[in-house]
Order: C-alpha cells, then sequence, then structure tokens
C-alpha cells in the first residue's frame, strides 16, 4: 500500500530550509575543523619523526573523547535543546582549532604526542555537540516518511563536510604552512556560529509554525511537551534491543569509516605517490565528496521509495557494496584507479552511516530522544574509530599497506549481518497516524 503524503505549506518548507541548511553548513565546518588532524598527518608525521602508531595515539585520544562526551552530550543536549548545544559546541571547537594552529605558528616543537593530544581530545569534545544537534533540530521538523530523505540530506552534510576538510584542507597545504589547517577551520566555525544563532530554532512552533505529530517512537507520548529526565532516556535507549543492535552496527560502520579516513592520504602517499595538492589527490578527496552524497541520497530514496522508511535492507546493501570496494582498492593498480576508488568506498560507507546516525537515531529514539540516541550511536562508532589510531597505525608499522583493508572487511561483512536482524522493524509496531497538513504559520519577522 503507498505511502500517506506528509503534506507541508510551501512556507513551512521554506522556513525548514532555513533552518537546516545553515545547520548543515555549520556540521561540514566542524568536519573541517576535525579531519584536519587527517590532511595535517602525513606532514607533522614527517617533521616530527614521528610513526603511524605514534601519530594514531593523538587520533586515538580524540576519537575517545568524542565517543565519552557524544553519550554524555546526548542527554545533555536532550535537555538545552539543539540550538543551545550546536552554539556551545561551535565556540569550543573555534577555540580549540585556533589554539593548535597559534601554538604551531609560534614554533611549537616539544612533547607534540601529549600536547596535541590534549588539545585534539578536548576539540573533540566540543566537535560531539555537532551531530546531536542536528538530529535533536531537525527531528520534530521532519515527519518519518520523510527522514530517509533527511538521512540523505544528512549524507550531503557529512559529505560536505569531508569536502571542506580534504579537499580544501589539501589546496591550503599546497599554497600554505599546514598549521594554516587548524587557524582557517577556526574562522568558518566562527562564522557560522553567527548564522546560527540567528536563524536556527529548536522546533516549528519557536520559528512561527504550529508542532505536529512526526509519526516517530515518542511522538504519541501523553508529555512529549515536556523535556525529559535521565531515567526516561535510559529506559528509551539502553533497554531497546533495536538500538542496542544499531549501535553494535555502528561499531562496526566506525572501524571501517575511520579505518579509511584516518590513512587513505599515507596510503595513496606511500603506495602511489599521490600528493596534496595534486590532481588526483584532489580527484580522491572530492569523490569523498561525491560518493557521499550519492551514497546519502540512493540510501534515503531507496528507504522511503522502494522499502516503506524501513532502514535495514538499505544498510544491508550497502555494507555488501562496503566489501566489494574496499577489495578493489587495496587491490588498486594504478594511481588513477585507486584515487577514484576511495570516493567510491565512501558512497557505501557514508550512506550506511547517514542512514543509521541521522535517520534511525531520529525514528528509534523520537523527537524527545533524539540526541540522546544519536549520541549513543555515534559514541559507540567512536570507540571503535579509537581501535584505528594506535592499534591499526601499529599494525601497518609492523605489516605494510597489503593487510590494510582486509582489517576493514570483517566488520562490514558483521554490520551486514546485523541488519538482518531488523529487516522488518520500523519505529511504531502499528501504522502511524495520518498527518493532517500544518496550519499556515505566522508571518515571520
Amino acid at each position: 500500500m503507498a505511502a500517506i503524503p506528509v503534506n507541508h505549506t510551501a512556507q513551512y518548507r521554506r522556513r525548514r530550509f532555513l533552518n537546516w541548511f545553515p545547520l548543515g553548513l555549520t556540521y561540514a565546518t566542524f568536519y573541517m575543523g576535525r579531519y584536519n588532524l587527517n590532511v595535517a598527518g602525513k606532514p607533522m608525521m614527517d617533521m616530527f619523526h614521528l610513526t603511524k602508531a605514534e601519530f594514531g595515539v593523538i587520533a586515538t585520544a580524540g576519537f575517545w573523547t568524542y565517543a565519552c562526551s557524544v553519550i554524555i552530550n546526548g542527554p545533555l543536549a536532550d535537555r538545552i535543546g539543539g540550538r543551545k548545544a550546536i552554539l556551545l559546541g561551535a565556540l569550543g571547537a573555534c577555540a580549540l582549532n585556533l589554539a593548535i594552529g597559534l601554538l604551531f605558528l609560534n614554533g611549537w616543537q616539544t612533547k607534540i604526542i601529549v600536547g596535541m593530544s590534549l588539545l585534539y581530545a578536548v576539540n573533540q569534545y566540543f566537535q560531539s555537540f555537532g551531530a546531536l544537534s542536528v538530529v535533536k533540530i531537525n527531528a520534530p521538523w521532519f515527519h518519518v516518511r520523510e527522514r530517509g530523505v533527511f538521512g540523505g540530506i544528512f549524507g550531503i552534510m557529512i559529505s560536505c563536510g569531508y569536502f571542506l576538510a580534504m579537499t580544501v584542507g589539501g589546496w591550503i597545504l599546497s599554497w600554505f604552512p599546514w598549521y594554516c589547517v587548524f587557524l582557517i577551520p577556526a574562522g568558518c566555525i566562527l562564522l557560522m556560529f553567527l548564522v546560527d544563532l540567528a536563524m536556527v530554532r529548536d522546533t516549528p512552533k519557536d520559528a512561527g509554525f504550529e508542532n505536529f505529530n512526526t509519526g516517530d517512537a515518542t511522538a504519541n507520548d501523553q508529555d512529549s511537551g515536556k523535556p525529559p529526565d535521565f531515567r526516561h532516556l535510559a529506559a528509551r535507549v539502553f533497554t531497546n534491543p533495536v538500538i542496542i543492535t544499531l549501535a553494535l552496527s555502528e561499531f562496526c560502520t566506525g572501524f571501517v569509516r575511520q579505518g579509511l579516513m584516518l590513512w587513505f592520504a599515507p596510503f595513496l602517499k606511500e603506495m602511489h605517490g599521490i600528493d596534496h595538492g595534486t590532481t588526483l589527490f584532489s580527484i580522491a578527496t572530492a569523490g569523498i565528496t561525491a560518493g557521499g552524497i550519492l551514497g546519502g541520497l540512493i540510501c534515503g530514496w531507496l528507504s522511503d521509495r522502494v522499502f516503506g522508511s524501513r532502514r535495514a535492507p538499505v544498510a544491508f546493501l550497502f555494507y555488501l557494496g562496503q566489501i566489494v570496494s574496499l577489495l578493489l582498492l587495496g587491490y588498486a593498480g594504478s594511481p588513477i584507479a585507486a584515487a577514484f576508488l576511495v570516493g567510491f568506498c565512501c558512497m557505501w560507507i557514508f550512506g550506511v552511516h547517514g542512514m543509521l546516525s541521522g535517520t534511525a537515531s531520529m525514528d528509534f529514539g523520537g523527537a524527545k530522544a533524539a540526541a540522546t540516541v544519536a549520541g549513543t550511536l555515534d559514541g559507540v562508532q567512536y570507540l571503535a574509530s579509537g581501535l584505528t589510531g594506535f592499534f591499526l597505525g601499529g599494525l601497518l608499522d609492523k605489516y605494510g599497506w597489503g593487510i590494510w583493508v582486509w582489517t576493514l572487511v570483517p566488520f562490514s561483512l558483521a554490520g551486514a549481518l546485523l541488519m538482518t536482524r531488523l529487516w522488518h522493524e520500523t519505529p511504531l509496531k502499528k501504522p502511524p497516524l495520518p498527518v493532517a497538513p500544518e496550519p499556515e504559520g505566522a508571518p515571520l519577522d
């Protein structure tokens, strides 16, 4: 049976765009201020004579701080609201990137591993508010039957962030001193803080419209208008077998995603002679953006239009796509093929990530607990990401690039198997209530 269409007024859709689009750009600048470490990895290792394992310690410190932070800050964002959370995160991430850039500008040379681990970890604490805020703010604005499409939007946000971090970061490295990959993102994040302060609102009601039944897991709660307490959030999240399975799946996603993103630049340099600022490096990093956008849009379209807003079947297919694409990358016979295959891998990886973290978290957490579920999924993902730092870096030091993709493939396979357990799951066991069109919103000032 065809899904009942969700009817929004043109005025509502315009205002929703003015809400999520600046929020998405902010999240993209967060990535610019987070994955700049990946871009600076090779120059840092060369300048300070760091092994892959030593550089991986810095990455792991950040990943595991992020993992703990999103789990803690998810309930906090549900309490204080996504708008306050994104503004707090933006100020902190701006300050930390500025501090790192200024330290290197002034000739910082001693205790690099300890100092950078600490600074990058604090940066990651503030970065953790990004995804939580995006999910928390958008949950009241999108009906459950629109959220597959939003999953595609979320994937585009991530992909644009990678474009700013990797492609623009590569250009910065080729034209400016390498520490500018920390200074320039600080200015971009500050700009988006000011934009969000002026434009972003937590709910349709805050923007002059009526709130509506979103059809998600908390849509019919009798106290849905009240801020949730921790007991409610814990019961909603940590006793739900669907969310637990999603968390295990995101653990798999985290290892594959960061296992690729943290090490692809050294891989291209050492195995194929592709350096920052070259055409092939730009092809690889632009492919991350293009692949991520395409993967997110395909995932969202398939989920909403083909699988009736079920997320697991699409994620299953994309996990299998990860296996094939990673093996092709690992055995690429030419620099051109390797550069193009980086983006091809990202299509499958980011499609799953946007679907689970960006969409399923809203579906099964509901508007009330969206940030908590997103924090749980993201936190578990970054626990796995931490293993791609010192652990995977140490394996690469010892065994070389021949084992790289073979350490990632088992996690993609495990993610696919977990999705078979959620094949028919939807946020509500009964069909969602029909959604009436929203009344015309009050004119905006």
